[in-house]
C-alpha cells in the first residue's frame, strides 16, 4: 500500500513539473513552456531606442510624477482577468498587465481555438487604453536559465502577442527579481524597460476570504508612509487570484482616490508611442 501511495505522489508531482513555471523544459517537449506561438520569430526585427527611459540597467522601482499611482498586475490573463476590468473602467482607472503567454497550464494565449476568452482579453486590456508589457512566456526564473533561453522566452511572448495584437512591448517584469544576473544586459539588448515595484500586496500569499486583508494592511501601512496625495505608488497585484480581482483591487481603487491611476508608461513619463513596437508579419488571429 505504501508503494501505491509513493507512485501516486509521484505521479502528480510530475505533472506538476510538467506544466510553466515548474516544468523542466530542457528535457522535452512535454512541458508546455516548450509550445511555440505560430509566425515568424521575433528575433531578427529592428529595436532601435524608444524614448528616454532605460533598457536593462538597475529597472524602474517607482513613478516620477507626484501623485500618480500605478496599478500592476502579474500572470494573467486569467478567468477573472475580464471582470478586474469592468472594475477599472467603473472607475476609470487604467492599469498595466504583465502577460505571460503560457503558465499555470492555461493554454498558449494566442490558440483561439482554446484561448478565446484569453484572446480577447488582451485585445480589450489594448483598447481600453491599459498598457500591456512582458512577463515572460512561462515565467521562467530568468536568473536559473542561460541568456539564450532567456531570449526564447521573451522572443515567444512577443510573437503570440504580435499575433493578438499585432505589437510587441517594450517594458518587461521578470518572475525573479531583481534581475543581477546578467540578465539586465539581455534586456537592453531586447530593448526592454525592466520594472519593479514599491508597493508589493502580497496578494499571492493571502488568496482567501480570510486572509485578504493582510494584503489591504500592507496598502493602509504604505499609503500612511506616504500621506501626501502628492506621493506616489508603483504597485504589484496579480490578476489571477480571485481575491486581488474581486476584493483588493476595488479595496486599492478607493483608498486611492484623489490620485491619478496610471500605466507604467506614464508613471515613468513615457509617451504611448514608445511602449510598443510593431510587427505585422503574420495576420492577427
Amino acid at each position: 500500500m505504501g508503494a501505491l501511495v509513493a507512485l501516486q505522489m509521484n505521479a502528480v508531482l510530475l505533472l506538476d513539473h510538467c506544466k510553466a513555471p515548474d516544468c523542466f523544459f530542457q528535457f522535452g517537449p512535454a512541458c508546455d513552456a516548450n509550445k511555440i506561438p505560430p509566425g515568424l520569430n521575433t528575433s531578427d526585427i529592428a529595436r532601435n531606442k524608444l524614448g528616454q527611459v532605460e533598457y536593462g540597467g538597475p529597472g524602474v522601482y517607482s513613478c516620477i510624477n507626484p501623485g500618480d499611482v500605478a496599478l500592476t498586475y502579474d500572470d494573467g490573463p486569467a478567468s477573472y482577468t475580464n471582470d478586474l476590468l469592468d472594475l477599472l473602467k467603473k472607475y476609470s482607472a487604467t492599469a498595466t498587465f504583465m502577460i505571460t503567454g503560457n503558465n499555470n497550464a492555461k493554454g498558449e494565449i494566442d490558440n483561439a481555438t482554446i484561448m478565446t476568452d484569453l484572446v480577447s482579453n488582451d485585445r480589450r486590456m489594448y483598447t481600453d487604453g491599459h498598457q500591456i508589457a512582458s512577463h515572460t512566456w512561462s515565467h521562467a526564473d530568468l536568473c536559473q536559465i542561460t541568456s539564450a533561453q532567456r531570449k526564447n522566452e521573451m522572443y515567444k511572448l512577443e510573437m503570440a502577442l504580435r499575433n493578438i495584437l499585432g505589437v510587441i512591448p517594450t517594458y518587461m517584469r521578470s518572475a525573479s527579481s531583481p534581475l543581477q544576473c546578467g540578465c539586465e544586459d539581455d534586456m537592453k539588448d531586447l530593448g526592454y524597460s525592466v520594472i519593479y515595484f514599491d508597493l508589493d500586496t502580497a496578494d499571492y500569499l493571502h488568496d482567501s476570504q480570510s486572509e485578504i486583508q493582510m494584503s489591504k494592511d500592507i496598502v493602509d501601512q504604505s499609503i500612511n508612509a506616504k500621506p501626501a496625495l502628492s506621493d506616489n505608488f508603483l504597485v504589484i497585484g496579480h490578476d489571477i487570484h480571485q481575491q486581488t480581482v474581486y476584493n483588493l483591487t476595488e479595496y486599492m481603487l478607493q483608498k486611492f482616490q484623489g490620485r491619478k491611476l496610471v500605466t507604467i508608461g506614464e508613471c515613468v513619463g513615457d509617451p504611448k508611442e514608445n511602449w510598443y513596437r510593431s510587427d505585422a508579419r503574420t495576420t492577427l488571429i
